[in-house]
């Protein structure tokens, strides 16, 4: 989880260069609450760090 971790904080600032509290509503609306089950599944505790890893840097891009 070190690297996702890591990646996490590089998929931030390379989607919009905002957390993922403002990651989250910035990319389509819902707070990350909403955002992680809508995102793909794992609950937002899960989906903030592993989520924002890879799968969040493909659905900035892909979403935006």
């Amino acid at each position: 989880m070190a690297t996702a971790k890591k990646a996490a904080k590089k998929a931030a600032p390379a989607k919009k260069a905002a957390p993922a509290k403002k990651a989250a509503p910035a990319k389509k609306a819902a707070p990350a609450k909403k955002a992680a089950p809508a995102k793909k599944a794992a609950p937002a505790k899960k989906a903030a760090p592993a989520k924002k890893a890879a799968p969040a840097k493909k659905a900035a891009p892909k979403k935006k």
